[in-house]
């Protein structure tokens, strides 16, 4: 994944970045991907700076701001089995407090303190929620208000979506 950062030196527009991403999966959770395209813990300054923080938490703190690619795999038939000790060891390494907020069992239900935007990219996919489930295609968008939800790919084929995380208050 290719990503390219602008910034402003002087008055002058210009690139500042232009980098390949590691892509994030996890072998606890086969299938899965992220990519980390960027992220901050505040709002940024007018103008914004092109540094990369990190490493950060998976999600963000009130006011900061989550910019990741994230690959839901096809669904498989039987239920994911409980993570061994080294499993969540390497989750929380390299997804920091994600586990935090999922819900045992691995039903991969779990509720965020978060305004998420997203938009499917490519594939289609099941936003799951407590009272029903929305199918969603290429194109389709999602304004996830931090309610408890899970993604289901139970296309034949797995499914990207563009999503940005906003960190919200309690409120």
């Amino acid at each position: 994944m290719r990503r390219v950062v602008t910034g402003t030196t002087d008055g002058v527009s210009h690139v500042v970045r232009d980098d390949v991403l590691q892509t994030v999966t996890v072998s606890a959770i086969p299938g899965y991907a992220w990519h980390r395209l960027w992220s901050f813990y505040v709002p940024p300054t007018d103008p914004p700076g092109a540094e990369v923080e990190g490493p950060l938490a998976h999600f963000p703190p009130p006011g900061g701001i989550r910019f990741n690619l994230y690959t839901v795999p096809p669904q498989q038939s039987q239920a994911s089995p409980a993570l061994s000790a080294e499993a969540e060891r390497e989750l929380e390494e390299l997804l920091p407090g994600r586990t935090a907020y999922m819900e045992s069992g691995q039903s991969g239900m779990h509720r965020t303190p978060s305004f998420d935007l997203i938009c499917v990219l490519s594939g289609e996919i099941w936003l799951e929620l407590d009272a029903q489930e929305v199918h969603l295609r290429e194109g389709d968008c999602v304004v996830q208000n931090g309610t408890r939800h899970a993604w289901r790919s139970k296309g034949n084929r797995p499914c990207t979506m563009a999503v940005v995380l906003v960190g919200a208050g309690a409120g």
